[in-house]
């Protein structure tokens, strides 16, 4: 296939576009003005305006939507505090580019079938132990409205006959980035500690998972709607904690890390939902559509990535 990309430069485009083209696949990037397009390997799109250029989309058969401001920005340990005005670009980024992906593939008679569109398990809230799967509600919080909006966006190309899958992506691991990658310099120097309780739930994974989830929704003609791309095994963020000091042969702190603490730096609004949420989410229509998760268990994911 061909396959069009939002976000292709991105950790998790990066490795969805490896992916694909070690099957065969040719990837098409999406570009934002400023950008240079190059003929036949890039399309220009300018989510602020709502324009594609979708003369460039003819002939492609699907398109992977992954763009959008980042949720946490690019703090040492975590990211930027959510201000009024990050909040806006966070909301308007994914309204505002789903919306227009969708409108114009609504438009076309040779374009794309297929939409796969990048999601987040933030739409579930703080939910405790409650085992959550794709058929659960959405919880309450920033988040939640957020990923709730995100989705609904793509509704032109579901009412046009385009087959939408929305891939509620966990807490993915990678020592490139994310979370982990940013935190993992600090927890070599000093140790690892759970944060608050530690009983809050961690629906965490894998890089490769988080691609090889995506792929089989490009491919699986008979999947639409929410599929969660989280491991079948989430744990508590104290065994997380423990796990991850196992791996990288370091302490374990003995005292929890209470919110009020990176909350003086981050806000608690954006260190709570981040942080001390608790989400359970199993992958329950992802893995009954077929899909086998590479990396089930955290430990042997931890020293893969690690090289532990």
């Amino acid at each position: 296939m061909r396959v069009a990309m939002t976000g292709s430069t991105g950790l998790i485009g990066s490795q969805l576009s490896d992916l694909l083209s070690a099957d065969g696949h040719q990837v098409v990037g999406l570009v934002r003005p400023g950008s240079r397009p190059r003929p036949g390997e890039t399309v220009a799109w300018n989510p602020d305006n709502g324009d594609v250029d979708t003369a460039g989309l003819q002939g492609v058969q699907a398109l992977v939507h992954l763009a959008g401001e980042s949720i946490a920005g690019e703090h040492l340990l975590l990211g930027s505090r959510w201000t009024s005005e990050k909040k806006r670009r966070i909301l308007d980024s994914r309204i505002q580019g789903t919306e227009t992906i969708a409108k114009a593939l609504a438009t076309m008679t040779d374009g794309p079938q297929v939409l796969v569109c990048a999601s987040g398990i933030g739409v579930y809230g703080d939910r405790g132990d409650e085992v959550l799967t794709e058929d659960s509600g959405p919880g309450v919080g920033f988040l939640a409205e957020v990923v709730q909006a995100w989705e609904a966006a793509a509704f032109p190309a579901r009412e046009a006959g385009v087959r939408v899958v929305h891939v509620r992506m966990g807490v993915v691991q990678s020592p490139n980035g994310g979370a982990l990658g940013r935190q993992l310099p600090i927890f070599k120097i000093a140790g690892t500690a759970r944060l608050g309780s530690g009983r809050q739930y961690v629906s965490w994974v894998a890089l490769d998972d988080v691609a090889g989830v995506l792929r089989h929704a490009l491919v699986t003609e008979s999947l639409h709607g929410v599929v969660n791309a989280t491991a079948p095994t989430p744990v508590s963020n104290a065994e997380y904690t423990r796990t991850l000091a196992r791996v990288i042969r370091r302490p374990v702190l003995p005292i929890g890390v209470p919110a009020w603490a990176p909350g003086l730096v981050l806000g608690r609004e954006l260190v709570d939902e981040l942080l001390y949420y608790s989400a359970r989410v199993l992958p329950e229509r992802t893995e009954a559509s077929g899909y086998t998760f590479s990396e089930p268990h955290l430990e042997a994911a931890l020293r893969r990535m690690l090289a532990r």
